[in-house]
């Protein structure tokens, strides 16, 4: 591992550790001790998405872009999604389900944080029972609709590991990434995502990619994802049988 990574791993068990506690003990309740194994999974999970700063990679594993997702409410933005349907279900820290992105000033795509998404066993949102967590016990939000066409009530858990935010490292919006100023939509859209506030948000309008690195992108079909598939996203509303991403 080059020492630039290495440094930022080793702030991120600082980081994460403050999380972790700050997420598990209500205040003013003691602070808990720090879960090791929790600390380890982040730093794999880390460690592991490195190969995604560069998205042709993301791109190459499968990962198939979506519509950048923003809060109504003003809360902030989940970028876009990169999906990778083969990896629905993993509790693997070193597999994520899901890459957030963000456009950058130099007109590619930047890393923002991972993802993981497990399908609902009886795929009802008034049921709970079979919520996952991960990184010493941080439960996924939902149950929730899909984000797209064809996509299952699931669960899912934001991790911001690559952009910091200002929320927390799990919370789902995160107010330091933006999306681009939605024009009025004419194509297909997606399924809803509603935030936390209740009101449903549409994202920006295409998932198509025109930047430095790339005409447009191709997703593991090969057909250039224009938003079509691309979702306006159902938000959080809490984790007891919420919508929301």
């Amino acid at each position: 591992m080059s020492q630039r990574p290495l440094r930022t791993a080793l702030t991120l068990v600082t980081a994460a550790a403050a999380s972790l506690t700050l997420s598990a003990a209500p205040a003013p309740a003691a602070a808990r001790p720090v879960d090791p194994k929790a600390v380890r999974d982040l730093v794999t999970a880390y460690v592991s998405s490195v190969k995604y700063l560069d998205e042709k990679t993301a791109l190459a594993d499968g990962y198939v872009p979506h519509q950048c997702s923003s809060d109504p409410a003003g809360h902030g933005s989940m970028g876009y999604h990169y999906f990778n349907e083969s990896r629905y279900g993993s509790l693997d820290p070193a597999k994520p389900s899901a890459l957030l992105f963000e456009d950058g000033k130099d007109g590619k795509r930047h890393l923002a944080g991972v993802e993981w998404i497990v399908l609902d066993s009886d795929q009802n949102m008034k049921t709970t029972k079979d919520r996952p967590s991960m990184f010493g016990g941080q439960k996924f939000d939902g149950p929730m609709p899909g984000h797209y066409p064809g996509m299952p009530i699931h669960y899912d858990l934001h991790v911001w590991l690559w952009k910091q935010n200002p929320n927390g490292l799990f919370d789902r919006w995160n107010p330091r990434v933006t999306c681009p100023a939605a024009p009025a939509h004419t194509g297909k859209m997606d399924m809803g995502h509603t935030s936390s506030s209740g009101t449903a948000h549409t994202g920006s309008s295409s998932t198509a990619h025109t930047g430095s690195s790339s005409a447009a992108h191709k997703g593991s079909s090969s057909t250039a994802q224009t938003g079509s598939m691309g979702a306006a996203h159902t938000a959080h509303t809490g984790h007891a049988g919420h919508a929301g991403h």
